[in-house]
């Protein structure tokens, strides 16, 4: 027994050596890996290689590609990264710029990528106009499907009906409760909604429209269903109502086996 006390006394000083070396190499190893991220990140932020360029006349030296951008303001994009100018795209915050890029006009969904060694690509998803809208004290605005304000992009042409029965002063979930009725009636009607140029949503559940017929205009309540069928037989019965009511230009729909003049 005694020998053997001496023997576990002579192995100890080793094992306790070599705990020492395998903590010290594993030092060594943080060190050099800690030291060599830090100037690999250096050198992704500071090498003039990687730095974004300023937007210039010439489109090939332009730092930011711009995709799907039909009526979004290309300026208004690169705003979102002015200050990224002259810096390295490894230190833009995508997530950060694409939440910026969601609050400007027509964007309604938005990708930011870094492509190497000095360049951002966006792809843009923009909202799509449904219709026209009166603002009181506002130039005239577009409107989405969603109830969001557009402003009208220079040169656009579009073909859309006016939407009456919403304000700035409405929440954004209440227009689009109006603009969905709209959409939905229109929906309804099938070819016969080209002919509509006009939908007041101001009450939901009575629907009206001005529709254009044989170059003249009349003003029709819809109610809250049965669109179609209600234009079509109002369509089906204008002679006789012209002949019945001459010089009548609004009638009431809602009851479906009869029509009213107002």
């Amino acid at each position: 027994m005694p020998k053997l006390s001496r023997t576990l006394e002579k192995k100890r000083p080793r094992i306790r050596a070599r705990t020492y070396l395998t903590m010290g190499a594993l030092l060594i190893v943080f060190v050099s890996t800690a030291f060599a991220a830090r100037t690999f990140h250096g050198f992704l932020a500071h090498d003039a290689r990687f730095l974004l360029n300023a937007p210039t006349y010439r489109a090939r030296q332009e730092g930011i590609t711009v995709l799907g951008a039909t009526n979004t303001s290309l300026g208004s994009v690169q705003q979102v990264f002015a200050q990224d100018y002259g810096r390295s795209i490894y230190d833009i915050s995508i997530a950060e710029r694409r939440r910026r890029l969601l609050a400007v006009d027509w964007i309604q969904d938005a990708t930011v990528s870094r492509v190497w060694p000095n360049r951002i690509v966006v792809r843009v998803h923009e909202r799509k106009p449904v219709a026209f809208v009166n603002v009181p004290h506002e130039s005239v605005l577009l409107i989405d499907g969603e109830g969001v304000f557009l402003s009208p992009p220079p040169r656009a042409n579009f073909e859309l009906p006016v939407l009456s029965g919403v304000w700035l002063s409405q929440t954004e979930a209440e227009r689009k409760l109006r603009v969905q009725a709209a959409l939905r009636l229109l929906d309804d009607m099938g070819p016969a909604a080209a002919t509509v140029s006009e939908v007041n949503a101001t009450a939901i559940d009575e629907m009206r429209v001005v529709a254009d017929i044989d170059g003249k205009a009349y003003e029709l309540w819809l109610g809250d269903t049965n669109f179609g069928s209600r234009f079509h037989n109002f369509t089906d019965h204008l002679a006789e109502l012209k002949a019945g009511s001459p010089g009548a230009t609004v009638f009431d729909l809602r009851i479906d086996d009869r029509i009213t003049a107002r």
